[in-house]
């Protein structure tokens, strides 16, 4: 079995989508691992704030096939064939590292570049599994969190729940 970090997001009907993208990680992967939920500005183009997280899920899915699968789940909610990478969307799952892979595989670049790059990723990464070492440059998720630059793009940790289950903040299961 594969360990692997995938990054989802939305900023188009935020909770809906993240939610429906949960829905359909669990109905493929069954039990998984995830951060908290972050707010975040759209970067790349002006667009609504996103929701982000990062899951973590056990698979013995090669990448090819973990890659077609999760677009379709992207195309089942909404997601156009065509879309700009810099634009909004519904769901957007990424994944951001397949075990230690490095370099590309079906299409794939692993790792993520977007770790090192973006907040929206590396702090839920770093949440998620902050002693797991970055395949590429031998740093955990927490030291490259604890060395980002912060001032560059502002997160906020927001209350979400799906299924009565705490991603973040409080759950109201009553």
């Amino acid at each position: 079995m594969a360990q692997v970090f995938l990054g989802v997001g939305s900023n188009i009907e935020r909770e809906h989508y993240i939610g429906a993208g949960l829905d359909a990680l669990q109905h493929l992967f069954g039990e998984f691992s995830h951060s908290s939920v972050y707010d975040s500005a759209a970067i790349g183009f002006d667009g609504q704030p996103f929701l982000n997280l990062v899951v973590g899920v056990e698979t013995h899915l090669e990448i090819g096939e973990l890659a077609r699968q999760l677009r379709q789940v992207e195309f089942e909610h909404g997601r156009l064939e065509n879309a700009s990478r810099f634009s909004s969307r519904r769901l957007d799952i990424d994944v951001l590292t397949y075990d230690d892979r490095v370099g590309e595989e079906a299409g794939i670049t692993l790792p993520r570049a977007e770790i090192l790059q973006n907040a929206f990723v590396l702090q839920p990464l770093a949440e998620l599994a902050p002693a797991h070492l970055h395949p590429v440059v031998g740093q955990s998720y927490g030291e490259l969190w604890r060395g980002f630059d912060k001032s560059k793009q502002q997160l906020q940790r927001i209350e979400f729940c799906w299924r009565g289950r705490q991603l973040s903040g409080g759950c109201d299961v009553a």
